[in-house]
């Protein structure tokens, strides 16, 4: 755990320039805006670590999995977000001597993350190897109104007198972290180099997306507009201006660069080059500062809709500014092609693909804090993959119309290139079934379901009747040869969370169908015609198969078992665990870790929160009594879950021990690898924490539930909730409870049990 960051309750604040500390920096710093973002590199040149991080949405590159030990079924490749052009970058030179914070005295450093208005600032003394002496300010953002285009002010003030030469430029000629042999991924197609702007577009290797991305830039000298007469230069998939400037002591002299990502996603490729000039040309006229005020209004708006403020605690404050902040950057829900990778724009780790961490974890945030066409867009790109999880169950040797989606997708093909979760960890067709119950409960559009979910639960239900097998000895069906969330156990036999989402899911399915069938008669037919559905074989087998489903539990203890022999285990608590030894991930051999009793992540109590209305209190208090204390938390998705189940069971202290976990876990780099990049999806866990968790809010039966209580840490909180067409405002102190329809329409709930009907205020 580091503990550098200073507390803020709007920005994240970091004082005095570490080398050691600079890649876990170039993660949290890191910015976006839903099209490209991009990892808090330097605009200069910097000759320390780093990793160089730029990316655009949607374009990826479907890198070699096959190798000697490639089995029948395995997927073809890794699908990875592609480090994309770098349009940040400003070469500084004075003299022969290069602006380097490796190789400069470094003082008075700051970094800044301003998340309320929504841009990224940096300012420090430097002293170059000669002696000479500088300031430099730099803030750049990723504009959310423009979400072609990112703009930067950079500024220096040399205490010395001289030229400096300033060199704009944008490199396409880069490589991703884990690159096999140094391999790059994008080819060039055409660039250009003028007087104050160019650009280079690059196409990506076999997927042949192409980006065009550019540069402007105007240059002022204590605040006067420089006459520009660059040298243009051009390499490949390179271009640059280069400018010199003479200066006097005092001088300011400070670049304004505007940088666009043009994507063939969004625009035929005989086009991306005119639509970036034109991009450009509009930054141009607008200017830098126009342009951050927009940004700053329009960040005004997303937090005035999702914001939770916390009163008397300024860490937990920051932490959840933090983490609805990166939400908010990576995903907008403008694009439905579009998904949430578990790194969003900050990093290269899991290839920055779709997982199930979007439907477990994202759609709850997103549908309470964004129009709901945002949650409805995360489903549809699901339903429009329904095809490919067809293929993808057809490849392990499922047959008729069974769907498995994919653990890790761009486009629907499974490419995980590990054989115990590609094959093994299913239960991932659980959280996306799961996904759009939660999506009608939450919003009550029962449409959704003729439109679009109920082929997809078919295809889930067909996968689930077909992977269970009836056991002559226990004469009962069980599912053998999975993993469940805890991926520090594999290949085990009946994972107690698979087989309570699948026995789930056969029933509501069962459900969707009467629902769609008394709603629209016409659509059901036609669905039942599109799919060859057999409605009286089919719901009867998935009937037998719930009815006779094999759940593991241990009645002595009184627990639901994680799986099959799981006590056979040697059962030690962490409290009985050197701290040295952890994380275990990166301290123990992996044999080791199979052998032992210790839990990733929620796994049992991860089905006990999503139906948590099936059990009575005591019997969730010994099953997290029971696993709460040999989980280490190595999962991002872990820590939240915990912390909702705490709540509800009256664990405060651990509910907020678990909520510090979850808030702060890149900001204070819990789990030693927030320099790979932030877990952008947990980070919606972190919400949760607070709305399900404290707040106690729940959709029972399609009515809005609060139980909220306030943490002894805090004087209050307060958080908004937009709930079919109103929006909430719930303020929790020691005075009492204060909730506000800010809405047109009246709206029923029910606080601490007790119904209520609130009229517009």
């Amino acid at each position: 755990m580091k503990d550098y960051i200073k507390h803020d309750e709007w920005k994240i604040i970091e004082e005095g320039f570490s080398a050691d500390y600079h890649q876990v920096s170039e993660s949290i710093f890191s910015i976006g805006n839903g099209r490209f973002g991009q990892r808090a590199n330097f605009e200069e040149q910097y000759s320390g670590q780093m990793l160089k991080g730029n990316y655009v949405a949607g374009v990826y590159y479907p890198d070699k999995t096959r190798v000697g030990w490639w089995k029948n079924g395995y997927p073809e490749y890794f699908a990875k977000v592609l480090n994309a052009a770098n349009w940040i970058g400003i070469g500084v030179q004075f003299g022969d001597e290069v602006l380097d914070f490796a190789t400069c005295e470094v003082t008075d450093f700051r970094r800044e993350l301003n998340m309320k208005e929504g841009y990224l600032e940096r300012t420090a003394s430097v002293t170059l190897p000669s002696g000479k002496s500088l300031s430099l300010h730099a803030r750049r953002f990723c504009s959310v109104v423009d979400d072609n285009l990112g703009a930067i002010a950079y500024t220096l003030k040399p205490s010395f007198e001289g030229t400096v030469s300033l060199t704009p430029y944008v490199d396409a000629d880069v490589i991703n972290e884990d690159s096999n042999y140094d391999e790059k991924f994008w080819v060039e197609v055409d660039k250009k180099a003028e007087n104050g702007m160019g650009w280079v577009t690059a196409e990506t290797k076999k997927t042949k997306f192409h980006v065009c991305t550019g540069m402007a830039f105007e240059l002022f000298k204590n605040g006067q507009k420089q006459t520009l007469d660059p040298t243009s230069h051009t390499a490949e998939k390179y271009i640059e201006n280069k400018v010199a400037l003479s200066f006097t002591s005092g001088d300011e002299i400070t670049i304004y660069k505007f940088g666009a990502n043009i994507s063939s996603e969004n625009h035929p490729k005989d086009q991306l080059s005119t639509v970036c000039e034109s991009e450009l040309q509009k930054a141009l006229s607008k200017g830098f500062d126009q342009m951050l005020n927009e940004q700053a209004s329009a960040w005004a708006k997303k937090w005035e809709e999702s914001d939770i403020v916390i009163e008397g605690d300024v860490s937990a404050q920051q932490g959840i500014r933090f983490n609805i902040f990166q939400l908010h950057q990576t995903y907008t829900g403008e694009d439905e092609r579009l998904n949430i990778g578990p790194k969003g724009f900050t990093g290269e780790k899991y290839g920055g693909s779709t997982y199930w961490d979007t439907e477990a974890y994202c759609l709850p945030f997103y549908l309470s804090t964004a129009p709901q066409r945002v949650g409805r867009n995360l489903l549809v790109y699901r339903y429009k993959h329904l095809q490919r999880a067809i293929e993808n169950a057809e490849k392990l040797g499922f047959t008729d119309g069974a769907a498995l989606y994919p653990m890790v997708t761009m486009n629907g093909e499974e490419c995980h290139n590990e054989w115990e979760i590609t094959f093994e960890e299913i239960h991932r067709n659980g959280a996306i079934a799961h996904a759009i119950f939660d999506y009608i409960n939450y919003t009550g559009d029962e449409a959704y379901l003729a439109e679009y979910g109920l082929e997809v639960l078919i295809g889930i239900s067909r996968f689930w009747a077909q992977r269970v097998n009836f056991s002559e000895d226990k004469q009962k069906y069980v599912m053998l040869g999975v993993t469940g969330p805890n991926e520090y156990e594999n290949n085990v036999n009946n994972n107690w969370y698979t087989l309570k989402i699948a026995d789930w899911t056969l029933n509501y399915t069962k459900q969707a169908l009467e629902t769609v069938k008394s709603m629209d008669a016409s659509r059901y037919a036609e669905i039942v015609s599109k799919t060859a559905f057999d409605e009286v074989s089919e719901v009867a087998n998935w009937t037998e198969i719930s009815t006779h489903l094999y759940f593991p539990e241990d009645k002595e203890k009184g627990i639901f078992l994680q799986q099959d022999g799981f006590l056979d285990k040697e059962i030690r608590t962490l409290d009985k665990l050197d701290a040295k030894e952890r994380p275990l991930n990166q301290k123990w051999s992996w044999d080791r870790i199979l052998r032992s009793c210790y839990i990733k992540q929620a796994d049992t109590l991860q089905g006990i929160y999503l139906f948590e209305d099936e059990y009575d209190e005591e019997t969730i208090k010994r099953n997290f009594d029971f696993y709460e204390p040999i989980t280490v938390h190595e999962s991002s998705l872990s820590p939240c879950v915990h912390s909702i189940l705490a709540a509800k069971i009256g664990y405060h202290d651990k509910a907020y021990e678990m909520y510090l976990r979850t808030a702060r876990l890149d900001l204070d780099d819990y789990n030693n690898d927030t320099e790979e990049g932030c877990h952008t999806t947990s980070m919606a866990g972190t919400w949760m924490s607070v709305v399900k968790g404290f707040g106690g809010m729940r959709i029972l039966d399609g009515q809005l539930h609060f139980n909220p209580y306030l943490p002894t840490q805090w004087d209050s909180y307060s958080f908004n909730i937009g709930y079919r067409g109103n929006i909430l405002k719930i303020r929790v102190s020691s005075a009492g409870v204060d909730i506000r329809n800010t809405g047109a329409e009246p709206v029923t709930l029910f606080l601490n049990g007790e119904e209520k009907v609130l009229s517009p205020s």
